[in-house]
């Protein structure tokens, strides 16, 4: 727990437990052994993927692995029943490719100016690339340009990826219902009000009123927590620094240094529209670099 942020979902998870009668086994992760799993979990990474949340998963499938090899995620129901914050603000959009950058874009492209070193800036090739992929869309009204590109595109390459590398480093393979073909191409077809409405997930959470508890379905809307990664302080912070004063990442020269010690300055103070630590995404991405060998 940091900042008043839970580290854990046991209050949920109880729930269900005792809803079924289910075997349910807490795994309590303390921050020093989250501290030390960082470098593996990111040298588990086919590429760089830095939300916070892959030492989570990694720890997760670390303890899965001693009693279960396939497991289900619940991956892709953000994408494909409309449960982020960012798809509500742009129902009624009249810039989709502006509002859609403003909302899910880590950094605007001014600010890559500044993040980077001057010989590593290019053109803006998120904007372009989102721009001509909005453009060849058959969807006509934002929302489901938005849903289109999150679910083709970002759904793949990012989470999904995210926890199939974290489960596959302990041989265990993670399974999607969520993204089932028809459950997909079923969800594409119903109207975009009955996904975005009542706080996202609408029709689905209906839909499952017949199951779950209702404190379940109508808790606030969460992400795997791993609070130490999103407020940096203490050892965390020691440790990015560390990273990021290495002789290879010196001579790599990637960031610019005065972007640098301004997240230094206030670690806690520099995350992302979706919330993610950007001195986290810096760190992260110069440690996969060394995992790497590059």
């Amino acid at each position: 727990d940091v900042n008043g942020i839970t580290g854990n979902e046991y209050k949920y998870s109880d729930l269900i437990a005792q809803e079924y009668g289910t075997e349910h086994n807490r795994i309590h992760v303390s921050p020093k052994e989250t501290l030390s799993a960082l470098p593996a979990a990111v040298a588990a990474m086919s590429e760089p993927m830095m939300s916070h949340d892959s030492v989570g998963f990694y720890l997760l499938s670390q303890q899965v692995t001693k009693t279960a090899k396939v497991v289900q995620s619940g991956q892709g129901a953000d994408e494909v029943f409309g449960g982020y914050h960012w798809y509500p603000k742009l129902e009624n959009s009249q810039n989709p490719l502006d509002d859609y950058a403003k909302l899910y874009f880590d950094r605007d492209h001014a600010e890559m100016q500044k993040t980077l070193s001057p010989h590593y800036i290019g053109d803006d090739h998120s904007r372009i690339f989102v721009k001509e992929y909005f453009e060849k869309l058959s969807a006509s009204s934002p929302i489901n340009k938005a849903l289109q590109i999150d679910t083709d595109i970002m759904l793949v390459d990012d989470p999904v990826k995210r926890v199939d590398n974290m489960t596959m480093a302990f041989g265990v393979e993670a399974r999607v219902p969520f993204l089932d073909q028809e459950l997909v191409e079923l969800a594409a077809r119903i109207p975009s009000q009955l996904k975005v409405g009542h706080g996202g997930k609408y029709i689905l959470k209906e839909a499952a009123r017949k199951i779950l508890p209702a404190e379940v379905i109508d808790r606030p809307k969460g992400y795997f927590p791993v609070p130490a990664l999103k407020y940096i302080q203490g050892d965390y912070l020691t440790f990015i620094k560390e990273i990021l004063n290495q002789p290879a990442a010196r001579s790599r020269g990637l960031f610019n240094p005065a972007y640098i010690d301004g997240l230094f300055a206030a670690p806690d103070a520099a995350l992302t529209p979706k919330g993610h630590s950007k001195l986290w995404q810096i760190g992260s991405l110069e440690l996969w670099l060394q995992s790497h060998g590059i």
